[in-house]
């Protein structure tokens, strides 16, 4: 059994409330294609869409079902940026270049907008805020410095500091102070990749399920095999990210695959009180504590430290004492769901997007992928033939590969998450 299968996709909330099943049948033979996609989450199938658009005859390989990876399972908050903040990306790149990639960054929200919007995907859209709940003090002057970097270098004017009671109107736990970002908000993450999967195929993209790639043949020309097919073709997208495994090891060295665990609480009478903002809550902890209601009232709760790679035995009671922390009210509550998934991160936290020839890729969103995942695959399929200066900019990010390559990723994670979760208590 794969690591993705003990996480418990079929016990998510998400599962449980999608708009409507995949059909989608397993690859059995040879065929030819324009484009190969592997991956039908939200970067493959973005990038199916708009290679499609473009006239190109498009083929998706998923190894499970649509979505069924990270883009159906996570947290479904919609921040806008990098995991690197403007300070940081202005600290290494200099002011002209951060303010570059933050905005070529920042166009991803607007894609996925629009592409609701085009498609009518009902996802529970709530475009109702991000509150970053700041756990130290010591930390206040990094985000006041933050939110002046946006304003002063990026032009951008959506991030407030908020003092301790200001923070608690909006979210009702206690933090020392809190940032409040206007064009972030939530939603239903499963529903959304199902809606773009249809709007690929509505394109003329044919999707096979359950036909996991095992192996990449470059020539005479490309071949993505499977069990029981192939699909031979000109150019060939990666985008199975943290699954993706042997293809390409320009993609297996340099992001790390990391578990992260997610639960549903009962539908709650009092939700409003909790999160009377509605917004999308993260805090400041290195390892992340993030959560929102549902659209049915349901507290959707994730994080927690996790210092190995192998998920726990009962996620449930996994993530409980850290919501028990969060809201002491909900002590005892009922847990409906309980499901994790895996993040891909990368050595400087910011994506890896690029090429060996006719072979593309991108991944390693560092838990941003909501939005940035959709960008990547329409940087992809718009750069098949040419780059273009968005794929330029995010491929002059490369990250470093992890030492020791896959070897050592898992040993070095646990002594790094053992240090930080350290230094949060410190």
């Amino acid at each position: 059994m794969g690591f993705n299968n003990m996480l418990n996709i079929e016990r998510s909330y998400y599962v449980a409330t999608a708009n409507r099943t995949t059909d989608h049948p397993r690859l059995t033979d040879v065929i030819d294609a324009d484009l190969v996609v592997v991956g039908a989450g939200c970067t493959g199938l973005s990038a199916a869409l708009h290679a499609a658009q473009r006239g190109l005859k498009v083929v998706v390989l998923e190894g499970g079902k649509v979505g069924w990876g990270a883009s159906g399972r996570n947290g479904g908050q919609m921040s806008p940026g990098l995991r690197k903040g403007a300070l940081g990306l202005v600290k290494q790149y200099g002011e002209e270049r951060g303010r570059l990639i933050y905005k070529t960054t920042f166009a991803a929200r607007q894609l996925v907008l629009d592409i609701i919007e085009k498609h009518s995907i009902q996802c529970d859209l709530k475009l109702t805020g991000h509150v970053s709940g700041i756990v130290k003090k010591s930390d206040i002057a990094h985000y006041e410095a933050e939110a002046d970097c946006l304003r002063r270098v990026m032009g951008m004017d959506h991030l407030s500091i908020l003092s301790s009671s200001e923070t608690r109107k909006l979210v009702n736990t206690h933090y020392e102070a809190g940032t409040f970002s206007t064009v972030a908000g939530h939603m239903h993450p499963l529903n959304y990749t199902l809606g773009l999967a249809k709007a690929a195929v509505d394109a003329g993209v044919t999707i096979f399920e359950n036909s996991a790639a095992i192996a990449l043949e470059r020539k005479p020309r490309i071949r993505v095999s499977t069990a029981s097919g192939a699909v031979v073709a000109r150019h060939a997208i990666l985008a199975g990210d943290a699954l993706l495994r042997g293809l390409e090891p320009e993609v297996n060295n340099r992001i790390m695959p990391v578990g992260n665990y997610i639960i549903a609480t009962n539908p709650l009478p009092n939700a409003h009180e909790l999160i009377p903002s509605d917004a999308a809550i993260s805090d400041s902890r290195f390892v992340v504590n993030y959560y929102r209601l549902s659209a049915d009232g349901r507290l959707l709760f994730g994080g927690g430290e996790k210092y190995t790679p192998r998920p726990p035995r009962d996620i449930a009671a996994f993530v409980r004492p850290y919501v028990e922390q969060t809201f002491p009210q909900l002590r005892g509550c009922k847990i409906d769901y309980a499901w994790g998934g895996l993040v891909s991160i990368t050595t400087s936290r910011l994506p890896h997007i690029g090429r060996r020839g006719d072979v593309l890729f991108a991944h390693g969103y560092s838990g941003l992928g909501v939005l940035l995942s959709t960008l990547g695959g329409k940087i992809l399929a718009e750069s098949l033939v040419k780059n273009t200066p968005e794929f330029e900019t995010f491929a002059a990010l490369r990250p470093q590969a992890f030492p020791g390559r896959t070897a050592l990723r898992s040993p070095l994670y646990v002594l790094a998450m053992l240090w930080y979760a350290m230094r949060d208590r410190l």
